[in-house]
């Protein structure tokens, strides 16, 4: 999608808020002893609230209206009995539309007591979505944020997950640009238009290259070789101002 006008603007923002909004307040529930079910529940209820519904329920059928994935899953944790513990490693992410346009966000938790080394992988997993979020600007290259982002991998000594991109999206969930690398890609030649909607969204890795389903299990994704993963997304519209991030929450 390329934003034309102040009313796409606006809608784009709103569901924006909306998806922010629900990672914040299922955050703030995270704690030992509550399920990933209960947590889904207290984001499908913001959702609600706010006149939104869940982008995976709408599109692909996902059984949960949140995607919760917990220490070895890195992405499309299906909400369920798991029960949070102390030291888990939580990864949320929201998707949701609401009048036809769509945003996407996430973040990874620790929850304490945790480790330096999971402290240290959080705090530079936000880093490293910033430093690709840096990169966007109109006529510059998508290859500019999955290069930043791999040079901050390389440099602080972790690994990115492969195959697991960001992505275009606005009128739906998943649209062209499609597949954008979030690492080093030298086969990616598009550049970025006034008012491309994307996300950038890296995997950062303590060993992790790519991410595969299990057998006999639909969804979840896990780590080759097994890692601890951390994700943070943003979608953004790129403008000539620079890049002007929708998945804020309210007040930020």
């Amino acid at each position: 999608m390329i934003v034309t006008t102040e009313e796409e603007l606006q809608a784009l923002k709103d569901i924006g808020r909306i998806c922010a909004g629900a990672v914040e307040i299922m955050s703030k529930a995270l704690e030992p002893g509550i399920t990933t079910l209960e947590l889904d529940q207290i984001g499908r209820k913001f959702l609600d609230d706010n006149g939104a519904q869940s982008a995976p329920e709408v599109t692909y059928r996902f059984p949960g209206a949140t995607c919760i994935s917990v220490n070895e899953e890195v992405a499309h944790g299906i909400p369920g009995d798991r029960v949070i513990a102390a030291g888990d490693l939580v990864n949320i992410d929201v998707s949701a539309e609401k009048n036809g346009f769509f945003s996407d966000t996430g973040a990874s938790f620790a929850v304490p007591p945790v480790t330096s080394k999971i402290k240290r992988l959080c705090r530079d997993g936000k880093r490293a979505m910033w430093t690709g979020i840096n990169q966007v600007k109109p006529g510059g290259d998508f290859a500019d944020i999955g290069n930043a982002i791999g040079d901050f991998a390389k440099k602080n000594r972790y690994s990115l997950i492969r195959n697991l991109a960001s992505h275009g999206i606005g009128r739906s969930l998943h649209e062209e640009p499609s597949e954008i690398s979030t690492w080093p890609d030298r086969s990616e030649r598009r550049r970025i238009a006034e008012g491309h909607v994307f996300t950038v969204e890296p995997f950062l890795s303590l060993g992790g290259e790519f991410a595969e389903e299990e057998e006999d299990q639909d969804w979840v994704l896990y780590s080759i070789p097994k890692a601890l993963t951390v994700q943070f997304e943003h979608t953004l519209v790129a403008t000539r101002n620079g890049p002007l991030i929708l998945t804020l929450p309210e007040g930020e």
